[in-house]
């Protein structure tokens, strides 16, 4: 591993280096001489093959001047950096019907990584205990009257897995309106709007309750041992375990609150569909070796490179590939799916009946394109004055099916 320092003023390649020209390279390579599950395969396959032929797509035409294009189809695989763009923003779009006039606190829990072997072992188990913790904890919080709230506590949680160097770092970020909706739904009861909870109090109660529910876990046998973590499945060792981790000083902090609904959607569009990695932040592969960027926390978030082997890259990245049907984002309190349509007109009119909030667009690709870029994809790119149009369709090549 090498790390430099990142220079901006460099010259850019010609072709920007991608995570699949990364799997096409050296991945098959890569799964044979290591063991990988269906789901890690199949993530590798789809990057591989995303926007090739192999996936087919339609040949488009100019009504004007008759130039003709192909267009690829997408993988849609949510570890694919190609496509989390126009996902990202059909979310966000949905997310403006349910954006309440108030400040809204933006709060971390984290995992000390000495969890780290057991948790890779057991992603689905011990990161639906996560998202358990963090709501038991915020929800109690919401209804001790030390903190002058007592009500229900509603907010959107993200997990993320990765440091800026892609080893496992396992968090949630949590947004967070501030106040809390009285039992009764009559009353809403607004947060100081620069502090919501001591963060003290509330990472010792998340290590106590996250500690708990992983050791219900364990005595139900619902925990795997694989032959990285089998010295920790005996009673006393998992228990030893417990032990150290619970003298520990677990990390949850509060990043500076929101001043309304606009800034929240900006951090939600930065947040909730990263991948561990985008393309823009690999700069090269040379000689079985991948570079990359990464922000530096330790100082002052400087941007700087690293260099691995192509082997410990993928493996960094592979770690971050979630099970089948986990969801990453997850709602709670009075913005879970079963109840939200209707309190939540019910707390924008508790809090201000006349605050214009931004609406849900009703657009097509082309014309969310067009917002986003500035460009017109429809528009020919020969002659700029015609619009493409779809005139056939390309068949799916014969390819191995991990879909």
């Amino acid at each position: 591993m090498r790390k430099t320092h990142h220079d901006p003023t460099a010259p850019e390649n010609q072709k920007q280096v991608e995570l699949a020209d990364i799997f096409r390279l050296y991945g098959d390579d890569y799964s044979r001489s290591h063991p990988l599950s269906y789901q890690q395969l199949k993530v590798m396959h789809h990057i591989k093959i995303c926007r090739t032929a192999v996936l087919g797509g339609h040949v488009e035409q100019c009504d004007r001047c008759s130039f003709e294009q192909i267009a690829y189809n997408s993988c849609r695989d949510r570890h694919c950096p190609k496509c989390q763009t126009l996902t990202k923003e059909k979310w966000l779009n949905d997310r403006k019907a349910e954006l309440l006039p108030c400040t809204y606190f933006h709060l971390v829990f984290t995992l000390p990584h000495a969890l780290n072997p057991i948790i890779l072992s057991n992603k689905k188990t011990t990161l639906n205990i996560l998202f358990a913790a963090v709501n038991q904890t915020l929800q109690a919080f919401g209804k001790d009257p030390q903190w002058r709230l007592e009500g229900r506590l509603g907010f959107i949680s993200v997990l993320h897995t990765w440091s800026q160097t892609l080893i496992d770092h396992f968090h949630i970020h949590c947004l967070i309106p501030a106040g809390a909706l009285s039992f009764t739904n009559d009353k809403w009861i607004p947060a100081h709007d620069d502090y919501l909870f001591k963060i003290t109090s509330l990472a010792k109660a998340f290590s106590k309750r996250y500690l708990k529910l992983l050791v219900n876990a364990y005595l139900e046998d619902k925990l795997i041992f694989t032959q990285k973590t089998a010295a920790l499945k005996s009673k006393q060792a998992f228990k030893q375990l417990m032990n150290s981790v619970s003298k520990k000083r677990w990390i949850a902090y509060a990043k500076r609150p929101f001043a309304g609904p606009q800034q929240v959607l900006e951090y939600l569009g930065r947040y909730t569909h990263r991948v561990a990695i985008s393309n823009h932040r690999i700069i090269s592969i040379d000689n079985g070796a991948v570079t990359f960027t990464y922000r530096d926390r330790q100082n002052d978030n400087e941007i700087q490179e690293m260099t691995l082997d192509a082997d410990e890259f993928i493996r960094r990245f592979l770690l971050h590939v979630l099970p089948k049907g986990f969801f990453k984002i997850r709602y709670f309190g009075f913005l879970s799916h079963t109840i939200k349509k209707q309190l939540i007109p019910l707390i924008r009119k508790l809090i201000d009946p006349h605050a214009t909030l931004s609406k849900k667009i009703d657009e097509s690709i082309s014309q969310m394109m067009l917002r986003l870029t500035g460009i017109d994809i429809s528009c020919c790119p020969k002659c700029k004055k015609g619009k493409m149009i779809a005139i056939r369709k390309l068949p799916i090549q014969n390819d191995l099916n991990l879909s």
